[in-house]
């Protein structure tokens, strides 16, 4: 779960050094100053991951600085990868000198110097950051440091799947379990090492779990995106990554689902949020079935019973009553959730 401090509940004279003493501990040793010393604000939450921990942080505008006297006073000997969720920022490290926005990842290495800037914004300056161990990632450093203080973009690729799984980690990480949220910190960090090894053409050179690992991440990506597409099957998912249908299902073999029974889960679980948005009352569940490539009416009612316990027409009678009152809550439940899967 989520270890959350703030400085709301604390005197404003003594916001600023909490903050400073919560970055050295759960960062790194750094100098910083703020024009809003006086009125400092920000909230820090932890999240552990196992191999690798997620921290949430958000807070007012401020500059930092790592020096050789702070590295030599507390080095974790980490890579730290922030998505940028908050503000405007630049960053200057090992030649890297850039500035950076929403939805943009910045990668940092805690052993070397850095200086950075969070400028003021319509709301608060706030980042995710991943904390990666360099000996936990497969890649040699003298090649990883020629992406630090770079932008890092997140508009398609690689690049978009890491945001959107670090974002889903902090939206939704608190409801996992902790053996859930070590796999998915070993996901974090292969991913991490897909979107760095790509940026440094050196894919080939990760191990061969990791890469498996990344490649079932761009799948699962892939469908979540096509879920609505009547031609979604296995032939098309190998296709569209350039492996044949054998090598699809061997990366599937020790997942808790196969690729199709995922495809089917996920297009349920669509065609149930449909039934319960009240501006798709006047669609019929057949409708709302087809739109999610059900076309026979008698198989959807049937699987839809058996997974969620209820009929179609009875989860969307039950969930049109009133929220006030607890027991008009749909019955559901969740089947085969996705091994690595972020839980809500």
């Amino acid at each position: 779960m989520w270890t959350r401090s703030t400085t709301a509940t604390l005197p404003k004279a003594e916001r600023f050094e909490w903050f400073n003493e919560i970055v050295a501990s759960a960062l790194i040793p750094t100098a910083i100053r703020s024009e809003l010393s006086a009125d400092f604000q920000a909230e820090v939450s932890m999240l552990d991951l196992g191999v690798t921990q997620l921290s949430s942080f958000a807070h007012s505008p401020l500059h930092s600085r790592r020096t050789p006297a702070l590295i030599r006073r507390g080095d974790p000997e980490q890579y730290q990868l922030a998505l940028i969720t908050g503000g405007r920022w630049w960053m200057s490290q090992c030649g890297g000198d850039e500035e950076f926005g929403v939805g943009d990842l910045i990668l940092w290495d805690t052993s070397r110097r850095q200086e950075t800037v969070a400028h003021p914004g319509n709301g608060p300056n706030a980042s995710l950051i991943v904390h990666l161990p360099k000996d936990a990632l497969p890649l040699r450093s003298g090649r990883v440091d020629r992406l630090l203080g770079r932008r890092i973009a997140t508009d398609s690729g690689m690049g978009a799947i890491l945001a959107q799984f670090i974002s889903s980690l902090g939206s939704h990480g608190a409801a996992c379990e902790p053996q859930e949220l070590h796999r998915l910190g070993s996901t974090a960090v292969d991913l991490a090492a897909a979107v760095l090894a790509q940026r440094l053409d050196a894919y080939g050179e990760l191990p061969a779990e990791a890469r498996a690992r990344a490649l079932r991440e761009r799948i699962d990506a892939f469908i979540e995106h096509s879920l609505g597409d009547p031609a979604l099957n296995p032939g098309l998912i190998a296709a569209a990554h350039g492996i044949s249908v054998r090598a699809l299902h061997l990366l599937f073999r020790d997942q808790p689902e196969s690729v199709a029974a995922t495809v089917r889960r996920r297009r349920l679980e669509r065609c149930r949020s449909d039934l319960a948005r009240p501006e798709l009352a006047a669609r019929s569940v057949h409708d709302i079935a087809a739109r999610w490539c059900f076309t026979g009416a008698a198989a959807f009612s049937r699987s839809f019973r058996e997974a969620y316990g209820i009929s179609p027409s009875e989860y969307r009678r039950k969930a049109a009553r009133p929220a006030a009152h607890p027991g008009n809550e749909p019955a559901s439940r969740t089947v085969n959730p996705r091994a690595g899967a972020v839980a809500s």
